[in-house]
């Protein structure tokens, strides 16, 4: 597999894994949350955050909008849906902000319109979510947009046939599969791991992993698969109002993650079996014949 530059990152077998915090949604419309999560992400270690980027008119319907639903911003789903997006100037501080703590961000973004708004700010990469997987017209709209940069592509809710025609859709150039249960959160018995690897060798790209489990364990296993990319949601606090909250991994839990990926990482090897030095003197030791 060859590496991939995201921003002036490299990424790919060989080269430490690039975690992403996904805070999603959970800024809950305050662009001073986003900021604390953003300074969160930087002191433990991730490379970047991402968001979520829609234009509410086009990625819902109008019946959709209309429904009940109570919340902070009013009694309308419209209402929700409106009050947890950011627009310009709170993107503009966001990648103010970013740059100042080095940190890469991005974001997923559910139409062509989100795709424009965001291309502003010149992101590093673009994420399709699973979700999006199946839009065609997204999909090249995307490719188009991101040129050389790459793709971070979620693969959850989704089949095999469904992939195989996203990858035709978008080529297998500095493509990165994320492989993802999309259930928040997601149960330890359906995460199925496994898939990672079998999604590089399929299709010859860069795996990862997109996870929605409350566990930290299993985010370093999905490394030890081939995940060169790991995404999880993060939050400053679990009981916190929203919807993804729960799902999401707080200060000491993405700081655990991050922990126990590093800590992984050299102890994985190069895969040739070999006689230590370290090894030589119990060998003289212990072995009689």
């Amino acid at each position: 597999m060859k590496e991939i530059k995201i921003g002036s990152t490299l990424v790919g077998d060989g080269q430490p894994c690039y975690i992403v915090g996904e805070i999603g949604i959970n800024h809950n419309g305050d662009v001073e949350i986003a900021k604390r999560l953003i300074e969160m992400a930087e002191a433990v270690g991730c490379n970047a955050v991402k968001f979520q980027k829609r234009t509410v008119d086009v990625v819902y319907t109008a019946e959709e909008l209309a429904k009940p639903r109570e919340n902070p911003f009013g009694t309308t789903n419209g209402d929700l849906k409106r009050g947890l997006e950011f627009g310009r100037a709170q993107y503009e501080e966001i990648d103010r902000y970013c740059r100042a703590e080095g940190v890469d961000w991005f974001a997923s973004c559910w139409d062509e319109g989100s795709v424009d708004f965001i291309e502003h700010f010149h992101p590093p990469c673009y994420k399709i979510a699973s979700a999006s997987l199946t839009d065609d017209g997204l999909l090249r709209h995307t490719r188009q947009r991101a040129g050389k940069r790459p793709l971070l592509v979620s693969t959850g809710m989704s089949t095999l046939e469904q992939i195989d025609h996203a990858v035709e859709v978008l080529g297998k150039e500095n493509l990165i599969l994320l492989h993802t249960t999309s259930t928040y959160p997601s149960a330890n018995t359906e995460l199925n791991l496994k898939v990672i690897p079998m999604l590089r060798e399929r299709y010859g790209v860069l795996g990862g992993y997109s996870g929605h489990e409350t566990g930290v364990v299993t985010s370093a296993v999905a490394v030890a698969l081939g995940a060169c990319v790991v995404e999880r949601h993060i939050t400053l606090d679990r009981a916190m109002w929203g919807s993804d909250q729960a799902a999401s991994l707080g200060p000491s839990g993405i700081s655990k993650m991050i922990q126990h990926i590093r800590y992984l990482e050299p102890a994985m090897g190069d895969g040739v079996k070999c006689v230590y030095p370290t090894e030589e003197p119990i060998l003289k030791k212990l072995r009689r014949k």
